[in-house]
């Protein structure tokens, strides 16, 4: 079963392109759907089996992938409770995507490589959270980084795609440098990349130093700190968050996906997996706060003010990304999983509603261009509030439960850097209710200013884009472009994970972080009681009551500026022109990091190219050899006139140099 649950997807990516030529692009999408179903109630078999139930642990060895030495690393499935919670996550959003996208994407003429695109993902995900090596989850690691490049590029036509698909590789290769290094040093000092062998061997390492650079340094905060750095990458923390919004340019399936509840939480999987590792570098951790709380603060300072309703969700992620790693960093391991699982639904849901609506208005995704919506795609609009809900924290919904416990366990930790995570989580809680409902009221209430588009439709020359709308094979044309709900492939996905939204916090809360959460981890995770909040009356009313009346505010703030006095955002961005611009520009790391690292490396390769390869392998080197040789015949062959007169003058000039040369140096 455990086998079946991985490799389903990998045996629809591998059939999807043969199927659709023998049996149409239909054929496609339904099997890696009916594929991707199979191993979703596969999945909640396992959850409610191992984490649920009494099934034991277990590892699964498929088999031996290489040795070398005495290094063996083998194909082995790891089945445990995180691993059980993982799957459901991974396996629900991606199911129910694949069948969004049977809507979605209608009438694109690439449906199957889409499709197959979509299952390699998938593949690769479970075989990152099934590892029971870090090899093997580095495979997984690179595969997930390869999959998220095709699909975010996938429409090659845009050269805006294939821009934000390269920097997307690029950046996460940054990270993973440091993913790879830390794996290395991890090696060295435990001489095993077996996840049991590691965690066995952690305590003992507890304090051992390594010569570094001419410093003497703790040996896990060193290699902590180097996997941490691979998660930061992958999920799109503060100064390697950069490529998420540019990625927003593939399919918003693909946001869903990838960007919202599977791949961007590799790093906080991976963390929570190394949770024993991590006890022993308590330094690591509270880098890893410092970098959570930042990047929640700074993505929802810079969510305020975007226009693009996909980059306003995607921003949205990273701030809540950086959430869960504040609560890793305290120590509250099962909190930050927590978060993870209510977070893949609300947040999946909210994405695929925001493909609802830019399905509805033509592919169009600036929230200037809409506005009274609730009208048109009423069932959309009561999905996305759900989905807000959720985000905000509102009470009793699935947000409230797992951020909410984030920010009172930062605020009890003892941890160096606890206290910062606490105060900008919570200034983050208020920011985020603030640009959640500012898309909600700028998309679906006041004038519809999408009537303008009647006149200017987007034109991407994409086939996609021209389509009949969704699948339901009634052309935009054919109803003077009036908006309305989505086909129901595209509505059922958006039902499910709304009843997620809703209900995965306060059903599963008791089991993942409350007084049942040492019979449902089953030694998983580390499980620090001390920095897990199961007592609310311990704390001060403030902090249990802080985030939601945050919320509230700014649930208030964006009702007045949005419906009740929409000039103030005009006016306050003209007399704060300096700070909006800064917002907008999103702290000008773009242009930061063009300056210092994009500009000088395109220096340096035309330094090499015309420098180097033009101007010294070129011109000396075999182009330059062969360039001389072709200069002199070129010249020599002109001598080849085909005039006798011509050939006897040159006997003659040879004759007269060979008597000149025998008279004068020739006799002694």
């Amino acid at each position: 079963m455990y086998a079946a649950i991985v490799f389903l997807p990998l045996l629809g990516f591998l059939i999807a392109g043969p199927l659709a030529w023998r049996k149409g692009d239909r054929a496609a999408e339904l099997v890696t759907t009916g594929l991707l179903f199979i191993s979703l109630g596969l999945s909640w078999a396992v959850f409610f089996q191992v984490a649920l139930g009494t099934a034991p642990a277990s590892v699964s060895v498929l088999g031996n992938w290489f040795t070398s030495g005495t290094l063996q690393i083998g194909w082995s499935l790891k089945i445990d409770s995180l691993t059980a919670v993982m799957l459901v996550v991974v396996t629900t959003v991606s199911a129910f995507v694949h069948l969004y996208s049977i809507g979605y994407m209608a009438g694109d003429p690439c449906r199957p490589r889409f499709f197959s695109y979509l299952s390699l993902f998938t593949f690769a995900m479970l075989m990152l959270v099934t590892a029971d090596n870090l090899v093997q989850l580095f495979f997984g690691w690179e595969g997930v980084g390869l999959a998220s490049y095709l699909l975010i590029g996938f429409w090659y036509e845009k050269p805006s795609a294939n821009a934000a698909a390269i920097k997307a590789f690029v950046v996460n290769r940054v990270g993973d440098f440091g993913f790879e290094l830390g794996i290395f040093l991890v090696f060295a000092l435990t001489q095993s990349v077996g996840l049991d062998q590691i965690f066995a061997a952690a305590p003992a390492l507890a304090h051992k130093s390594i010569h570094v650079f001419g410093s003497d340094l703790d040996a896990l905060t060193v290699a902590c700190l180097l996997l941490f750095m691979g998660a930061m990458g992958k999920s799109a923390q503060f100064l390697l968050h950069t490529w998420l919004p540019d990625a927003m340019e593939g399919p918003t399936p693909v946001s869903a996906l990838i960007h919202a509840a599977t791949m961007v939480t590799a790093g906080v999987f991976m963390v929570a997996r190394l949770s024993p590792l991590f006890e022993q570098a308590p330094a690591a951790l509270s880098f890893v706060i410092f970098i959570g709380a930042t990047t929640a603060f700074f993505a929802a300072t810079v969510g305020l003010v975007q226009n693009d309703i996909k980059k306003v969700i995607a921003y949205s992620t990273c701030s809540q990304l950086g959430y869960m790693f504040v609560g890793l960093g305290v120590g509250g391991y099962s909190l930050g999983i927590f978060h993870l699982f209510t977070h893949a639904f609300f947040k999946a849901l909210l994405f695929l509603g925001a493909g609802s609506v830019i399905i509805a208005l033509h592919h169009e995704q600036d929230m200037r261009m809409m506005g009274g919506l609730w009208r048109k795609i009423p069932f959309t609009f009561a999905m996305m509030v759900i989905g807000t809900l959720a985000l905000t924290g509102f009470p009793f919904t699935a947000g409230y439960y797992s951020k909410d416990a984030i920010i009172e366990a930062a605020f009890e930790s003892g941890r160096v850097g606890a206290f910062y995570g606490f105060i900008l989580t919570t200034l983050a809680a208020g920011l985020t209710s603030f640009y959640s409902w500012r898309l909600v009221f700028l998309t679906f209430f006041g004038a519809p200013r999408w009537a303008a588009l009647a006149h200017e439709l987007p034109k991407s020359g994409l086939a996609h884009e021209q389509s009949a709308n969704a699948g339901t094979g009634q052309a935009h044309e054919d109803h003077a472009f009036d908006p309305h709900e989505s086909a129901l492939t595209m509505l059922i996905p958006l039902a499910v994970l709304a009843a997620g939204a809703l209900f995965a916090g306060i059903i599963f809360s008791s089991d993942f972080i409350g007084h049942g959460a040492t019979g449902f981890w089953k030694g998983a995770l580390i499980l620090a009681s001390t920095n897990e909040v199961t007592e609310g009356h311990t704390l001060p009313s403030y902090v249990s009551i802080g985030p939601t009346a945050l919320m509230v505010i700014g649930f208030v703030v964006a009702l007045a500026f949005y419906i009740l006095w929409p000039t103030i955002p005009s006016l306050l961005a003209k007399s704060l022109r300096p700070l909006y611009e800064f917002l907008l520009n999103k702290w000008y790391f773009d242009e930061l990091y063009d300056k210092i690292f994009v500009r000088p490396a395109f220096a340096l390769g035309r330094l090499f190219w015309k420098g180097g390869d033009g101007a010294i392998i070129d011109r000396f080197g075999p182009d330059g050899v062969a360039a001389r040789v072709i200069e002199i015949t070129g010249r020599v062959v002109k001598l080849q006139s085909g005039y006798i007169y011509h050939y006897a003058f040159a006997m003659l000039v040879g004759l007269a140099a060979v008597i000149t040369w025998y008279t004068a140096w020739g006799i002694r």
